[in-house]
């Protein structure tokens, strides 16, 4: 019997040796017989010499093309760690018998906490007052000037109520929000067991109070966070984007916030990314700004590691991974036989 190969995205080990993510556990492959797991060679695209020899990856945020793939029979499977997959082409994958799978129950309690973490920091002005603190007894006088907005009753509009946006609504209940939801994909039964009214986009725009981006990025939601989307928001409201950074208009939003038609933002994405230091929103008081990355935790990316071990492992015995993107790939006769059936 061969070896079955895995390679492990260069982002897992840092410079100095030690893992970017201790809780992540790859010992249960690493631990199997015929597996060799072992890190692969840096690059932000991946090209047919990176991946060659290898029966499954996992991968960061690595960028992968039709050009990446080279005509052999080896590569079953990709697993990204998250549940982004823009960076990726799907139909080439399909097309090279290659599975592709991601990791909803990684990140949908992480992700979500993080969105209520950001109303709340908005809510209660959380950054705004830390700053007046750090001055010293002669800033105390200036918390007068930063009253936080109450939640009962107010608005929350979701654009995208998959995987993570249904979880938001779950912890958001506690603070009797109405909630809204903006997503035409979604089975209206699913909405209204949530007690979510699905709106249009524009409805979500104009009666939020708190609008919060959750959508996947892709043809449909790449800039659907308009400038004239913005427009149409109160005086007052707040936005908070944790998906992609082209899904909103970053210029857009930037000018809204200046000229005081919105009274803040919570942004842990950016377009471009990483978002560059003179990025004029950066700037801005009323913004809090993340990394693209409020979500990481030890045990977001645990449950990640354990997700993808699982679909690696289903892989190597012959058997279809869960949480497939391409689920057509299954009946293609050329990955049936690289699953040796």
């Amino acid at each position: 019997m061969s070896t079955f190969r895995i390679g492990l995205s260069a982002a897992f080990i840092r410079a100095d040796g030690k893992p970017t993510f201790p809780s992540c556990d790859w010992s249960t492959l690493s631990g199997a017989s015929d597996v060799e797991v072992e890190q692969m060679q840096p690059g932000n695209t991946l090209h047919p010499e990176l991946i060659a020899g290898y029966d499954a990856l996992v991968l960061m945020g690595e960028k992968v093309t039709a050009d990446s793939f080279r005509d052999d029979d080896r590569l079953k499977l990709i697993t990204r760690m998250g549940v982004g997959f823009d960076r990726i082409d799907v139909p080439a994958c399909t097309e090279h018998d290659v599975a592709l799978t991601i990791t909803p129950d990684g990140v949908r309690r992480p992700m979500a906490s993080s969105v209520v973490l950001m109303i709340l920091a908005l809510a209660h002005r959380l950054v705004e007052k830390d700053r007046v603190t750090r001055t010293g007894p002669l800033g105390w006088p200036a918390r007068l000037d930063f009253f936080g907005v109450g939640l009962v009753g107010k608005t929350l509009a979701i654009v995208g109520l998959g995987n993570i946006g249904c979880e938001v609504v779950r912890l958001i209940r506690a603070f009797d929000m109405r909630i809204i939801a903006h997503d035409p994909y979604i089975d209206p039964k699913n909405a209204e067991e949530l007690g979510v009214t699905l709106v249009d986009i524009d409805t979500a725009f104009r009666e939020a109070d708190f609008l919060s981006f959750n959508c996947p990025l892709n043809d449909e939601t790449r800039g659907i966070g308009s400038a004239e989307g913005m427009a149409k928001m109160k005086p007052g409201s707040y936005l908070v984007n944790t998906s992609r950074g082209p899904v909103v208009d970053q210029k857009a939003l930037y000018q809204a916030l200046v000229e005081g038609r919105l009274a803040g933002a919570a942004i842990d994405v950016f377009d471009p990314e990483p978002s560059p230091a003179d990025d004029p929103i950066l700037k801005l008081n009323n913004v809090i700004v993340t990394p693209h990355a409020i979500g990481f935790s030890d045990q977001m990316f645990s449950t990640m590691g354990e997700v993808n071990t699982r679909a690696i492992l289903a892989v190597k015995s012959g058997q279809s991974p869960d949480n497939l993107v391409n689920p057509e790939v299954v009946n293609r006769a050329q990955f049936q036989k690289k699953l040796g059936r």
